[in-house]
């Protein structure tokens, strides 16, 4: 079985803290904590492994919550080969309100990486990417990176045969679209950047997607949340509609999508049985107070509740 490779270059400590209520100015009480290793690639390879891939973890780590995000890892069993980069490692937080069933995240910007790290990463993705089916390239870009990088991954990762998936936004995502990845997952506003223009109807919205799939990425998955996702493929655009829930936190449901699709692919699975998968491992993941994590068994009961329609 080939490796699902995944490059997370601004790994986090995610901390998940759940209360009755989350007043602004005022002192609240934690109910529950959660925290675990994250950043978007730590999500979707733990996502992966719980589907049952053969996954890897790497990317940037630094100082003492470096060794917390390697250490928590590696006792979870989650293979791993990251590079060690000055400062620390950021702390991502998540407030969870019961009561107003909200969701507020602090992400801190993390540490900042030099040349020397930057070549380390490109070499580590090289010797990774060799014998992996799959490379997925996620979150943003940690400060002293330049936005292209992802580009120069993609195409590493690809001359080593892998199939890239890349998770981004902003210029690193329009740089990295330049280098053709098999797929992208984009949400409206994105779409809008990419193509040049705000996709003011659906129609736009359709018609950028084909834009994109000629200028040779394989496949879009432009997500919209409860609503499920609008798929690009070989010239054929889909409606993938995900099942109905009560979200309990829907961060980390778009990683979980990601990992849907790496192991689906990675698993010689169709295009569009891959996306299905991608859409109930999203939907799976809202359903639990941790991000970047799903019950196998949620995953196959929503599977089955998946609908797809083609548009064109």
């Amino acid at each position: 079985m080939a490796w699902i490779t995944t490059v997370t270059l601004n790994a986090a400590i995610d901390k998940t803290y759940v209360m009755d209520a989350f007043p602004l100015g005022k002192v609240s009480r934690v109910a529950e904590m959660i925290s675990v290793p994250g950043g978007k690639g730590i999500n979707v390879a733990r996502v992966a492994g719980q589907l049952g891939s053969q996954v890897r973890a790497t990317g940037f780590v630094g100082g003492s919550n470096g060794d917390y995000i390697v250490k928590e890892l590696t006792k979870t069993g989650l293979a791993n080969d990251f590079v060690k980069v000055d400062g620390e490692s950021r702390l991502c937080l998540n407030m969870i309100d019961k009561t107003a069933g909200t969701s507020t995240e602090l992400l801190e910007p993390g540490p900042v990486v030099r040349e020397e790290h930057l070549e380390a990463i490109r070499e580590k993705v090289r010797q990774l990417a060799a014998d992996s089916s799959i490379v997925a390239l996620s979150g943003s870009l940690p400060k002293g990176a330049p936005a292209a990088l992802y580009a120069e991954l993609i195409h590493i990762a690809r001359s080593a045969g892998a199939t890239v998936l890349l998770d981004t936004s902003g210029d690193a995502l329009v740089e990295g679209v330049k280098a053709k990845p098999f797929l992208i997952k984009p949400n409206e506003d994105e779409v809008g950047k990419l193509i040049g223009r705000k996709p003011e109807r659906e129609s736009d919205l359709y018609a950028g997607v084909l834009q994109l799939l000629e200028q040779g990425v394989g496949c879009v998955a432009v997500t919209l949340g409860a609503e499920g996702a609008l798929a690009g493929y070989a010239g054929t655009l889909y409606r993938i509609r995900a099942p109905r829930i009560e979200a309990v936190n829907p961060v980390g449901s778009g990683d979980s999508f990601v990992a849907g699709m790496a192991a689906a692919l990675a698993a010689g699975e169709p295009v569009l049985r891959a996306l299905c998968l991608a859409t109930a491992c999203g939907t799976a993941n809202a359903l639990n107070p941790q991000a970047g994590d799903v019950r196998t068994e949620d995953v196959q009961r929503l599977l089955a509740e998946v609908a797809v329609e083609t548009i064109v």
